[in-house]
């Protein structure tokens, strides 16, 4: 993509020449956030932006802190860390959507007292910044397992994890061709490997030993996505909608019922639609792109999953079916039952919006009506 940014104007601050930069360190209760975040507009020769922006990331507590590598900013885009708006309208995310599991020694960088974080991020190769207009940009992660030294978890009065969050950057866009339409997180791809149709479903890069398994899975994602319709269509509120999609309310219930009517729909689907991509070889359970049904890259977290249950196969299928947009475009705002639980008390809304929500619903384990 090329792109040639002009005017631009920072809502925290503004520097010399074309960049500009924001600051934010958000207020959270009880605990005090110790990052500090910083966001600035990267400029090319002749003053062009060419997508990208400078992050900073900088530990102000007297504390070590660790923090999963996957909430720093990253050119994979295997998380959606920005906020981004076109005119005032969100701007669709194009990069992975992942469902992970508890983060390992190795997934995690420390960041001592007073020691910064700074990362370039081509913001072209995980959004379409194409079109010409004002753009409204904020670095936003969940810190979800992020703690200090002390083995104090990064978390807010109402139990969910603090963010680090940067002030707006607002910036002038004078958008240019997109180099045939082609974003970059479509390059990422596995390689298709071998391919073959089973029942119905396409499977690439599989073995017969999983494309078995992946089959098995995907009847019984089938099976969860049927019974959590036939609840919602029921009208019940019970405990089990209570406890992952928090206080009852029409809108709210009738949004939870046509994300199911549509994850059932699109998992029924038994004519090539659905692709299982086994070329996955990270330490996730899965990912998608959520504008690009219905293929699902399934990781080596999948292969060691139970098929039926908490955090199972058929429970990953459901999770990453809900993210597609034209299914229920759901979004990653926390991990895990207890994050889960948290998220759906303090904040129904996101609950609905949340993939791991939708999951854990579906997959009722333990037992609630």
């Amino acid at each position: 993509m090329n792109l040639r940014f002009v005017h631009v104007v920072s809502v925290g601050a503004v520097l010399s020449g074309a960049i500009a930069a924001a600051v934010a360190t958000p207020p959270s209760a009880g605990q005090n956030n110790p990052l500090r975040v910083g966001i600035v507009a990267a400029n090319g020769a002749g003053d062009d932006f060419l997508g990208a922006v400078e992050i900073t990331l900088t530990n102000t507590s007297n504390k070590t802190l660790r923090l999963p590598s996957w909430q720093l900013p990253d050119n994979e885009f295997d998380a959606k860390l920005f906020s981004i708006s076109f005119n005032g309208e969100p701007v669709a995310y194009e990069g992975k959507m992942v469902k992970r599991g508890v983060p390992e020694a190795k997934d995690f960088t420390i960041l001592r007292p007073g020691q910064t974080v700074r990362r370039t991020v081509d913001l072209a190769a995980g959004y379409d910044l194409s079109r010409t207009g004002q753009y409204v940009v904020a670095f936003r992660a969940p810190l979800q397992h992020a703690s200090t030294s002390d083995r104090v978890m990064l978390h807010q009065a109402n139990g969910l994890p603090m963010s680090a969050q940067s002030a707006p950057l607002q910036l002038w866009v004078n958008g240019v061709d997109r180099l045939g339409g082609a974003s970059l997180a479509a390059a990422k791809k596995p390689d298709a490997g071998t391919k073959a149709v089973v029942n119905g479903v396409n499977y690439v890069g599989c073995t017969s030993a999983r494309t078995s398994s992946a089959g098995q899975a995907v009847v019984q994602a089938r099976a969860y996505a049927e019974n959590a319709k036939g609840y919602l269509n029921g009208g019940t509120v019970g405990p089990r909608y209570t406890t992952w999609f928090g206080a009852y309310t029409s809108s709210r219930y009738s949004t939870a019922r046509s994300h199911f009517q549509a994850i059932d729909t699109a998992l029924d689907q038994s004519n090539g639609q659905i692709t299982i991509n086994c070329g996955c070889t990270s330490s996730a359970y899965a990912y998608v792109y959520a504008n690009q049904p219905y293929q699902i890259y399934v990781c080596n977290a999948f292969w060691n999953a139970p098929l039926t249950g908490t955090d199972s196969k058929a429970g990953t299928l459901v999770h990453e079916m809900s993210h597609f947009t034209v299914v229920a475009g759901t979004d990653d705002h926390a991990y895990g039952q207890s994050a889960a639980k948290s998220l759906a008390t303090s904040n129904p809304t996101n609950a609905l919006d949340n993939a791991d929500n939708h999951e854990y619903f579906a997959e009722n384990t333990p037992f609630q009506n």
